[in-house]
């Protein structure tokens, strides 16, 4: 019953998510502390410690998207700029290669790459919607499309198939977040005072 209600949560941080809404910090929040408990049960840790780092992020994320709501318009959404990928990379290399060490020799982790993997990547991607930049739904729709092979490899029925959502949802959320952010910057370009 705990992962049915993670996954009913799963939706509606879908929702909040394609909406770019501030609630959608709220429900990841309660969602990955759900996720803690059925990853445990289930021994994939690594996803047991990207849900601590989820509640974590999803503090984060709140306080920031409300400090920018109050102190001036709501935080736009919009393009990464090209400087971080560089770094964003090397934070899921570095990442990915000290999570599976740690799970290869002090755990019975049967996935330990393929945890390590979504682990890693979802570091990225959460940080990247702390900002709102777009191509975040890109990052999740890799996290997605690997955590349907592993939730369905450990059993985890109904959260292979809230994942498989997640990548249908994903496309449609970046198609809809690349149409917001162009919006936000052609009214920034149009907003912006005119030399003379």
């Amino acid at each position: 019953m705990l992962e049915v209600l993670g996954v009913i949560l799963g939706l509606l941080y879908l929702w909040f998510g394609y909406r770019a809404s501030i609630l959608v910090w709220a429900v990841g929040i309660v969602m990955s502390a759900i996720y803690i408990v059925v990853y445990y049960r289930a021994g994939i840790y690594a996803d047991v410690g990207i849900n601590v780092y989820y509640v974590l992020a999803g503090i984060y994320g709140w306080i920031t998207w409300i400090r920018k709501a109050q102190n001036e318009r709501p935080m736009p959404v919009s393009f990464a700029p090209r400087r971080y990928f560089m770094p964003l990379a090397l934070l899921f290399l570095i990442t990915f290669v000290i999570i599976a060490a740690i799970l290869i020799n002090f755990t019975d982790s049967t996935i330990p790459y393929g945890d390590s993997f979504t682990t890693a990547l979802s570091i990225v991607a959460l940080w990247m919607l702390s900002r709102k930049y777009v191509e975040q739904w890109l990052v999740w729709i890799a996290v997605d499309v690997v955590c349907v092979w592993l939730y369905l490899y450990k059993g985890l029925y109904p959260t292979a198939g809230l994942y498989a959502l997640y990548s249908v949802i994903a496309v449609f959320g970046y198609l809809r977040w690349r149409s917001l952010a162009k919006l936000a910057r052609y009214e920034a370009l149009s907003s912006a005072p005119q030399g003379g």
